[in-house]
């Protein structure tokens, strides 16, 4: 399985252009990664490996004390096979003869772009401080992938700041089906996440649609906050193209 199917989302929040965010996720996709593929590996290594492996003990940049390289992503891969990427290359050659053209930029010309190359996939996003609240979660959202709940996940390593955060990206295979990411939200819910979350579409990152970028478009889609009081339990998820309440 190709690392590089998943393109990545900005890990840390700030004010930086888009230009910035989009070369640090593509610096972080080029390091090594540390992966659990559950079609390779056997699952009696799986708990091992998330041992060894937690987020806020693995450095994104290495470590000069005991010799560690850097590290990417930690990913793990569901029994299922995920979706190839799509046709990525002739996404962008359209993307810049779009730009060329002086056409209006907005969901709906991205999305039309997304659609003629296959270029389906996209994931929910959750930011968490380093330490219990990421190892917790990322161990939850681990085992739902390798039990077959989840296709495919991964996390941001620990970075320079000892305070810092972490993204936790949890992937499925059509954007435009709100159905099957309505349902994905519920998915990782009932891992026992309840931060607020965000979706994106793996388009816009191919592109280097991040936030504070040029065409104003707002890069993520859809956003659920977990409503604690409410009974049952359950997600309020916005469309933030449309403004309208989903669920």
């Amino acid at each position: 399985r190709l690392l590089t199917r998943f393109p990545s989302a900005p890990s840390i929040p700030g004010g930086f252009s888009a230009e910035i965010y989009a070369a640090e996720s593509m610096a972080a996709d080029m390091d090594p990664w540390i992966k659990f593929d559950a079609l390779k590996t056997p699952r009696a290594e799986f708990e091992g490996w998330l041992k060894s492996n937690r987020p806020s003990q693995v450095m994104r940049y290495g470590d000069g004390e005991d010799g560690s390289s850097p590290v990417g992503w930690i990913a793990v891969y569901g029994p299922d096979e995920f979706p190839n990427s799509g046709d990525v290359v002739g996404l962008q050659e359209s993307w810049e003869k779009l730009l060329a053209s002086g056409r209006l930029v907005d969901f709906q010309t991205v999305k039309e772009l997304a659609l003629n190359h296959n270029v389906l996939t996209g994931k929910w996003l959750m930011h968490l401080d380093t330490g219990f609240k990421v190892d917790h979660a990322w161990e939850c959202i681990a085992r739902a992938t390798i039990e077959g709940k989840i296709s495919a996940a991964k996390v941001s390593p620990r970075g320079r700041e000892s305070d810092g955060q972490h993204v936790i990206c949890v992937y499925n295979q059509t954007f435009t089906n709100e159905e099957q990411v309505i349902r994905l939200d519920s998915v990782i819910r009932a891992t026992g996440v309840k931060c607020p979350l965000f979706y994106k579409p793996d388009v816009y990152t191919y592109l280097g649609i991040y936030r504070n970028n040029r065409w104003k478009l707002c890069p993520t889609i859809y956003e659920s906050r977990f409503d604690l009081e409410c009974v049952p339990r359950r997600s309020h998820i916005v469309n933030r193209v449309t403004g309208l309440v989903v669920t």
